[in-house]
C-alpha cells in the first residue's frame, strides 16, 4: 500500500482505465473536455447548494471523508442522516447508468469511509444521473464491498510502481479527455507516419462529437 491517501475518485479513473489513472494520478496530467466540465459544473452545483435540515433529517454536502483501512479520501457530494437510518451517500453523475461497476465502486468507497468515521453499518446508497434525473440505488453487498476493496487495493498497487501502462487504442477512447495526451494512435505496431496523423485527426474529430 502507498504511504500517503489517494482520492476516492481514482477508483473510477483506474476502472474506466488504467492508463488514464496513471496519466493523472502519476504523472500529473490532466485535459478536459466538454464531458468532464459538464460533471464538474454538476458537483459543483451540489456542494454550492448547502447543507439542508428539517425534523427528521439532515443533508450534508460536500462532506470530507476519509479511511485509514482503505487509504482513501475524498469529498461525499451528499449524505443523508435521517432519523433512526444509518447514513445514505448520493453520489451525483452527469450521463446515464453505465454498464460498467465504476460508479458503484465509488459510491461503496465512500460508504465505507462513513463506517470507519462513524462506526456505523451503511447498508446502501444512491447515484443521481442528470440525464434520466432520476436515483439508482446501490446496496453495498458483500460482492461490491469486497470489489472497492480489491480496486483499492490494485490502485496503491499501480501508484506504487511509478509505472505508466503501455496505450492501447479502444473504442472508450473516443470520450476520454486525456486522449490527444495518451496518444494511442502512436503505439500501434508498424504505423506509417501517415496513418498516424490519419488516427489522431480522426480521434481528435471523435473527441468532439456527443456520446451515442
Amino acid at each position: 500500500m502507498s504511504p500517503d491517501p489517494l482520492p476516492i475518485s481514482a477508483l473510477q479513473h483506474l476502472l474506466f482505465c488504467e492508463r488514464q489513472c496513471a496519466l493523472i494520478h502519476i504523472e500529473r496530467l490532466w485535459s478536459e473536455n466538454r464531458l468532464t466540465a459538464e460533471g464538474r459544473l454538476l458537483h459543483a452545483r451540489v456542494h454550492d447548494s448547502g447543507d439542508v435540515a428539517c425534523a427528521t433529517t439532515r443533508v450534508a454536502r460536500g462532506l470530507e471523508i476519509t479511511s485509514a483501512k482503505l487509504g482513501l479520501y475524498g469529498i461525499a457530494d451528499v449524505v443523508e442522516f435521517a432519523d433512526g437510518r444509518p447514513p445514505r451517500p448520493v453520489e451525483y453523475k452527469r450521463g446515464k447508468t453505465k454498464t460498467h461497476q465504476a460508479d458503484e465502486v465509488q459510491l461503496c468507497a465512500q460508504a465505507l469511509c462513513l463506517e470507519e468515521m462513524l462506526g456505523v453499518w451503511v447498508p446502501e446508497g444512491a447515484i443521481f444521473y442528470s440525464r434520466t434525473r432520476r436515483r439508482q440505488i446501490v446496496r453495498f453487498d458483500s460482492s461490491l464491498r469486497v470489489l472497492t476493496e480489491t480496486t483499492a487495493a490494485r490502485l496503491h498497487a499501480l501508484i506504487s510502481t511509478g509505472l505508466t501502462p503501455t496505450a492501447r487504442r479502444e473504442p472508450k477512447c473516443d470520450h476520454c479527455s486525456l486522449l490527444t495526451l495518451c496518444m494511442p494512435a502512436l503505439l500501434r505496431p508498424r504505423a506509417t507516419a501517415r496513418r498516424y496523423l490519419d488516427v489522431t485527426t480522426a480521434d481528435l474529430l471523435a473527441s468532439t462529437e456527443p456520446p451515442t
